[in-house]
């Protein structure tokens, strides 16, 4: 058995931030298969209502059915992106604050996995993921998966406490729930699965593989009903590693290990800064009208970064351009976090690694003469993706099962991955998961507990 973050020790295990259940699969009896069964089912089912929120308030917003979301944005002029998302931002806090004010959003999954106790509202974790699913899709620069994770884990959860499982078989329905709901939003059944491990479980072992495996396979399976049956990603032709890619992959994995700490401690910032009480009636009003401003001239800053990872992929524009979309969109999507609103993480860290490694294959092209391609951006958000979830296995599964066409370049991918997840990792043992705390391996104290949600 290989286990990862279960070491007596590691801080961020002793701090108990990861389960260890022990379970093995004689332990997992006839009942928990077939609520587990029920469990990916419901996730599959959950993100497809979810996507049908987002698409709805998306093409409501900018008044289109196909094509790109900021593209739509880019031709329905100015004003237009600037009032949507001014409204957007009041719709966020009207809807935060009367959800806080009458109870809360419906729990934290990784919060309750971990400590082993609580329990999460499956009608308040409904309506929150439709809230957090409005902002996304009116432009907040949040992910749209945060609400089809929470949603598939609060099924495990009600489904555990109606059927009356052990608590150690309850928690487990809860992790391969979360990841199932990933795994339906985004058609990847294997990083999904392995981000119930990494994420959620901090250890791999065949009594935990085989039901985050199954339930991920089943919500995927699932959720192709209305959600489409292929990569996320249009990859252009990736040529065999050269020398040159190789060599930038060795550099550029502790580059963005550094780059992945300081947005995580970011994020770490926003999550303890967040307005309380009638302040979150305004903040997201402010913060979101200001991004419409930027967006007038960066529409790619939109929503959860999708389009941005996609531009990047295909490489057509100048480092220029990669540079201003590098800073800010990590920037933009630290401040609608501040500003109290609730959404995912995941696409938008990947793609700030995407716009990083257009821009660095732009700069290492220059050094190393080449034509720059979709190579350099792959191995980047993989990398950053790695570095700030600290699970390198499920970084890197990610970006191969959402383009399906980089697996010739597994071994910069891989190296780079490696680079940045030591780094980061020497630097601050918190992820974008458990970055609500003190810092730890050394790094300077965080600023206090986060008070929000993912």
């Amino acid at each position: 058995m290989s286990e990862a973050g279960s070491d007596p020790a590691d801080p961020a295990s002793a701090a108990g931030e990861q389960a260890n259940l022990g379970l093995r699969l004689a332990d997992l009896s006839i009942r928990f298969w077939g609520l587990l069964v029920v469990t990916g089912v419901a996730a599959g089912l959950g993100a497809m209502a979810m996507m049908g929120v987002l698409r709805a308030v998306e093409h409501a917003a900018f008044g289109y059915h196909s094509g790109g979301y900021s593209a739509a944005a880019a031709r329905s002029g100015d004003v237009r992106v600037v009032v949507v998302l001014a409204i957007g931002g009041l719709v966020t806090g009207v809807g935060l604050w009367l959800m806080r004010r009458s109870g809360g959003l419906g729990g934290e999954p990784t919060q309750v996995v971990w400590s082993g106790s609580g329990k999460l509202s499956l009608l308040r974790t409904l309506a929150s993921g439709a809230l957090s699913e409005v902002t996304v899709g009116m432009g907040a620069s949040l992910g749209r998966e945060g609400a089809p994770q929470h949603t598939g884990a609060a099924c495990g959860d009600a489904l555990g406490r109606w059927f009356r499982v052990p608590t150690q078989q309850r928690t487990l329905l809860i992790a391969c729930g979360a990841g199932a709901g990933l795994a339906a939003v985004y058609n990847v059944p294997l990083a999904g699965a392995l981000f119930t491990l990494e994420i959620y479980l901090g250890t791999v072992s065949i009594g935990l593989v085989l039901p985050a495996l199954l339930a991920a396979g089943i919500a995927t399976a699932v959720a192709w009903i209305t959600l489409p049956n292929h990569a996320v990603y249009s990859v252009p032709h990736v040529p065999n590693p050269t020398l040159a890619v190789m060599v930038f992959a060795v550099l550029i994995g502790p580059v963005i290990g550094l780059g992945s700490t300081v947005y995580l401690r970011s994020i770490a910032w926003a999550r303890s800064h967040q307005p309380k009480g009638r302040l979150l009636l305004v903040e997201p009003l402010v913060v979101f009208t200001l991004l419409g401003l930027l967006a007038v001239k960066y529409p790619l800053l939109l929503g959860n970064g999708i389009d941005l990872a996609q531009f990047a992929f295909v490489g057509t524009a100048g480092a220029v351009m990669f540079l201003a979309l590098t800073v800010l969109k990590p920037v933009v999507t630290t401040a609608c976090l501040r500003s109290g609103a609730y959404g995912g993480l995941f696409t938008p860290t990947l793609s700030f690694g995407a716009a990083l490694g257009a821009l660095a294959g732009h700069l290492w092209s220059a050094a190393w003469p080449g034509a720059p391609d979709a190579s350099y951006v792959a191995i980047a958000a993989a990398a950053m993706l790695a570095g700030a979830l600290k699970a390198p296995i499920t970084g890197t599964a990610f970006v191969l099962e959402l383009t399906r066409s980089t697996a010739g370049i597994m071994a910069p991918i891989v190296i780079a991955v490696v680079g940045a997840t030591l780094v980061a990792r020497h630097l601050d043992q918190r992820s974008l998961y458990t970055a609500h705390g003190p810092a730890v391996a050394g790094s300077p104290p965080d600023t206090g507990p986060d008070p929000g949600d993912r």
